[in-house]
């Protein structure tokens, strides 16, 4: 199994890195198993029924913060996280189940605070809390939610099945969530040094909103549908936009040509990027936390989304050793380089 005797950082392997070391040693061979660690949500088969499940986990100080965090847009947001992975398998989420570790510092009418979110992100969904744990934790609180959904066989859409020649698009627009985030770390700092400050959030409510309150995109998958459209590969933009072209094209082995003009980003995202020093187009390829959903279409669906306002064709997939490049404005050619976490 593990015969590394050597002490070796997290750093050194980065998110990726490390999902990929663990999982070279994960059991298999359950034949109910038909997809398991690499892909937005796990696939189990029992009869003619595939499973969807999916787990992801929110800690404070890492995912959020509470100066600026309402618990209410916490627990919606940890809903709404994982029922995202299950769109991005072309999925349709049923239950949920939520974990909580709280330290002594919170009380009842937080923690009900908290699951009113979680409660409101469950009808707004139409998904049902199923169960969890709850447990004390020495500092802070972390919340983990797990969503289990279904499919059809024949309609799960994988991050493997890229071709080359496919149209590479992208729902909503992007970097909103990540120029949200550093507006309110900027009003934190200003109310840390002046208390009597009022935050100066005015006209950026929708940047705030994509950071505190995000929404998965049900509507995109219901349009899909609408027009017959099954994506040849799919994948929730939560790490970055540059993290999940990555992911696409490791699992497809196909490359990416990106063009910046394409990539959809908001007029408010814009305008503070740029009060902020920050390149539009750099929020929006490494911002994260966006979840909206990357997919790639064969080019005869052109026509069907042609004009939507949902959906933007950013690129399109070419031969894997051509690299996965962004073509900037200018027409200047840079390698992608993905994200993702690293220790603290």
């Amino acid at each position: 199994m593990f015969e590394n005797k050597e002490r070796t950082s997290i750093e050194e392997l980065g998110e990726f890195g490390l999902i990929d070391h663990l999982a070279e040693h994960a059991p298999t061979g359950n034949a109910n198993t038909i997809i398991g660690i690499g892909d937005d949500a796990a696939v189990l088969k029992y009869g003619d029924r595939c499973v969807l499940v999916s787990t992801d986990m929110l800690v404070e100080q890492v995912h959020f913060d509470l100066m600026y965090t309402p618990l209410k847009h916490l627990g919606y947001k940890a809903i709404v996280s994982n029922l995202s992975d299950v769109y991005a398998m072309n999925g349709t989420p049923h239950h949920v189940t939520v974990s909580v570790a709280l330290s002594s510092k919170f009380t009842l009418e937080a923690v009900e605070e908290i699951y009113a979110g979680i409660y409101a992100a469950c009808r707004e969904y139409s998904v049902e809390l199923i169960g969890g744990d709850t447990t004390s934790s020495l500092k802070g609180l972390m919340i983990s939610v797990t969503a289990v959904g279904t499919a059809k066989e024949e309609e799960i859409v994988r991050r493997s099945g890229a071709k080359e020649g496919d149209l590479l698009c992208v729902s909503g627009d992007l970097g909103g969530a990540y120029m949200g985030l550093q507006l309110l770390e900027r009003e934190k700092r200003v109310y840390l040094d002046h208390p009597d400050m009022q935050p100066d959030l005015e006209k950026h409510d929708y940047i705030v909103s994509r950071q505190l309150r995000p929404e998965a995109r049900k509507d995109v998958i219901e349009l899909l549908k609408e027009k017959e459209i099954i994506p040849t590969s799919m994948i929730d933009i939560s790490d970055g936009l540059s993290s999940e072209i990555m992911h696409l094209s490791k699992h497809s082995g196909v490359a990416f040509a990106v063009h910046e003009d394409k990539l959809p980003i908001d007029q408010g995202t814009y305008n503070v990027a740029v009060e902020f020093g920050i390149d539009p187009a750099t929020a929006a390829l490494n911002g994260g936390e966006d979840y909206e959903l990357l997919f790639t279409l064969d080019q005869k669906h052109y026509d069907k989304i042609k004009g939507s306002m949902d959906i933007t064709v950013i690129g399109y997939a070419r031969a894997l050793e051509m690299k996965n490049q962004l073509i900037t404005k200018q027409k200047n050619i840079h390698d992608l380089v993905a994200q993702g976490w690293k220790s603290v």
